[in-house]
């Protein structure tokens, strides 16, 4: 069997070595030029002059092109949107692209876009949500989602809380900046190699800049050095940027932001501020929850819309909520568009909830385990408040392994006793359960294509609609397809994405990469075998049921006989026979469909689960935390590959910790910002993992929805688990006044991230 295998990632070696090749390591063609951006040096104001004559005029530079210069339409927005690619009377931000700078070499074109001379009339700027939201300033009307009547629940509940807190945004911090190089052909076509996401888009986008139809227009995509939803918008109008450039000139185009200009031109996961009031009764069953969930958008629309539904419509994350009321407000600030981040607003969603619990349970006495627990869905089905019913439940299972696993009673009582003897540093235990969505949230993006190949030795090629940016797609799909034929995964080789042999993909996002690609590469897969089958059923004369692949070897098991030939001469009786070897395939997601007015439908296939338990350690002088140990369970069904499905989740909850403890983004007065770079932006490191670190993949729990080989999605929903990180912390400074347990002053309001400035001041509240 070749899935549910750990096979080893495609690329492993060549990652390891050196060898794996990114667009800045393909060869340069001889005349190939640089590019360089022109950026706007204020937040927000009206664009009174943009001379580009200096540049031009700078040794080595061989063009200059701004707005005017696009032949087609200047905005790398889809339908109904509006986003220019160089602006042209507004600027929105510190960072926008006014203008691109190309020149014989990447010195030269920096150096040209410096000379460029900027007069800008400046007027106010937005530059935080409390701003936007008294201006009324968003990109799109609010959101609500309802059920039942939480007014009239939240006035006879016998208890009621009221809490404000944020939570920041984070930088993608891919290793691979954006970048994209452009090849100009004959009659205007264009080749893109792009570090994109959605190869399609990037096909939309350039045609769009150029004034063509999309089939001049190739998008390329072998590998991607890390995307994590920065790549699924923002890598377009770079490609675009570059084939404007490769269209006007003639030349070769390649155009890699550097990492302090990436920073300030591309958008971050969404910051968001909240405002909610819960209702609950004396055991702690929450009644009714109104929530105000406000994100900064900034500039313009981007992706915001299905970041706010899918913020909205995980605030119940593992709770029943017979009343609920929560309203997303999308807040138009002059910052970078922000844009998708792998949770894509789930991780904003679900601490509505889990910081209502901490305080509820504080409100109370009683533990906040204890309390979760009460709340979680029933395992018979409730619906969730958006009325998709919560099917193949296990939370009740995660939550007990975990607490089993990680002995969670016994390390409790430790770590009080810890807490008593220690005055200066302070441990928290902190549990987290997950229910996550797995689908897109607009139905039509649940599509995918793939191409494969049988040539006459055997051999198989593989291609589909998916990126692989170092997640493991590749070799999931490539098991697929093994697994179909029933050949070695050595037989499979899986190529570069590419527009011009699966059209109109989905980008590879929302953790659907493999639902989508390996759905689609079995279809073709399976319609090549069921041709060769029947033509061996005839040419052997046996019944179809009688042909069975197995160990690169055919079978044909008639009565009588028991015939036995390998793969590869099956494949060129075949050919002889004129039977197609090649084959396209498609799939679809069943079941979802969606109304984003109403908020209403079933916009997940299903449900993926989790917990975690993480522990922590703080010192009450200086404000500094530690995670000391992680235990991790999470639902991957039955997995395509254990050893790829591993990494993701250490992967993905140690990115979630950054973003809940040391990855802070800052803008100064003037809307700059200030932290560009890996000196002042600070990604953890590999101290920063915790020391003890236990990842189980929940055990015989197979999809029972038609997923893939009964597997579920594994990219996104681990770095929710790191929620578990901010819950201990704010159990390590709660224990600081654990003598005045059941007093409301001692609930902690912890905004993340969870900086040493921010833990002393939720220590100093305390203290009040």
């Amino acid at each position: 069997m070749s899935v549910h295998k750990s096979v080893r990632h495609d690329s492993a070696l060549k990652h390891a070595t050196g060898q794996a090749l990114y667009i800045d390591d393909m060869p340069e063609p001889a005349g190939t030029l640089h590019a360089a951006l022109v950026l706007s040096p204020v937040a927000s104001g009206r664009l009174r002059k943009l001379d580009l004559t200096g540049a031009a005029s700078m040794a080595g530079v061989v063009a200059t092109f701004d707005a005017g210069d696009i032949p087609g339409r200047n905005s790398i927005a889809g339908p109904g949107k509006e986003e220019p690619l160089f602006a042209a009377d507004r600027v929105e931000y510190v960072g926008q692209p006014l203008a691109i700078v190309v020149a014989a070499t990447l010195d030269a074109a920096r150096a040209g876009a410096a000379r460029a001379v900027i007069e800008v009339e400046e007027t106010d700027a937005i530059l935080d949500i409390a701003t936007a939201l008294t201006r009324r300033a968003y990109v799109q009307a609010p959101s609500t989602l309802q059920r039942g009547d939480p007014e009239a629940a939240l006035k006879t509940a016998p208890h009621t809380l009221s809490a404000e807190f944020s939570v920041g945004g984070q930088e993608h911090f891919y290793l691979e900046g954006q970048i994209a190089f452009a090849f100009p052909g004959e009659d205007d076509d264009l080749v893109v190699h792009s570090s994109t996401q959605h190869p399609t888009e990037v096909q939309h986008v350039c045609a769009q800049i150029l004034g063509c139809d999309f089939n001049r227009v190739t998008a390329v995509v072998r590998r991607l050095g890390g995307g994590f939803g920065g790549k699924e918008s923002n890598a377009s109008w770079v490609a675009a940027a570059a084939a404007l450039a490769a269209h006007r000139t003639g030349k070769p185009v390649k155009f890699r932001l550097p990492r302090e200009i990436d920073m300030i031109a591309t958008g971050k996961r969404h910051g968001f501020d909240y405002r909610y009031t819960v209702g609950f009764d004396d055991e702690g069953r929450v009644l009714a929850l109104d929530a105000v969930l406000a994100a900064d958008a900034g500039w313009s629309l981007d992706m915001t819309p299905g970041v706010i539904a899918r913020a909205l419509t995980h605030v119940d994350n593992a709770y029943w909520l017979p009343h609920v009321r929560a309203v997303g407000y999308a807040c138009r600030t002059n910052k970078q568009s922000n844009t998708a981040f792998r949770g894509f607003g789930g991780p904003q969603g679900v601490v509505v909830m889990e910081d209502a619990i901490d305080r509820i349970a504080r409100h109370l006495g009683r533990d906040a385990d204890a309390v979760r627990a009460l709340n979680f869905y029933d395992e018979k089905g409730d619906e969730t408040p958006y009325g998709q019913k919560v099917e193949e439940n296990h939370l009740p299972r995660v939550w007990s392994e975990l607490k089993r696993e990680a002995s969670i009673e016994r390390r409790r009582a430790e770590i009080a006793a810890f807490n008593k003897t220690c005055p200066v540093l302070k441990r928290g235990l902190g549990l987290f359960p997950l229910k996550f969505g797995i689908s897109f949230n607009i139905p039509h993006m649940n599509q995918a294509g793939a191409l494969v190949h049988v040539y006459t030795d055997g051999s198989i090629r593989l291609n589909h609609g998916g990126t692989e940016m170092g997640q493991g797609l590749f070799i999931k799909v490539a098991q697929v397809v093994a697994e179909v034929f029933k050949v070695d995964i050595e037989r499979i080789r899986p190529t570069a994405t590419s527009t011009a042999e699966v059209p109109n993909t989905s980008p590879t996002a929302a953790s659907t990469g493999s639902d989508l690609n390996g759905w689609a590469a079995y279809e073709a897969a399976d319609t090549i075998k069921q041709r060769m089958i029947a033509f061996a059923a005839g040419h052997f004369g046996a019944d179809a049921g009688d042909i069975e692949f197995a160990d690169n070897a055919v079978r044909i098991a008639k009565p009588g006989s028991n015939q036995v030939i390998s793969f590869n001469e099956l494949v060129k009786l075949c050919y002889l026979g004129r039977v197609s070897l090649s084959s396209t395939g498609y799939y679809r997601t069943p079941k979802i469909h969606w109304d984003g007015v109403a908020m209403r439908g079933r916009p997940f296939f299903y449900f993926s689960y989790g917990a975690a338990a993480a522990e922590v350690a703080i010192d009450t002088l200086t404000g500094e935390s530690r995670v000391l140990r992680a235990d991790l369970i999470q639902d991957c069904g039955s997995s395509l590959n254990p050893a790829i499905d591993l990494g993701q989740i250490e992967g993905a909850f140690v990115q979630g910790q950054g973003w809940f403890t040391c990855e802070e983004l800052w803008w100064d007065a003037k809307g700059r910002l200030r932290t560009v770079g890996p000196s002042t932006y600070k990604i953890p490191g590999s101290r920063d993992a915790p020391a003890i670190f236990n990842v189980t993949l929940l055990d015989n729990a197979p999809s029972k929805e038609a997923t893939i080989f009964r597997s579920k999605a594994v990219g996104e929903p681990p770095l929710l688990l790191a929620t578990a990180v901010w819950t201990a912390l704010k159990d390590a400074i709660a224990s600081t006044a654990s003598d005045r347990r059941g007093d409301d002053r001692t609930a902690v309001r912890l905004d993340a991230p969870a900086t040493p400035e921010r833990i002393l001041a939720a220590l100093a509240t305390l203290k009040q």
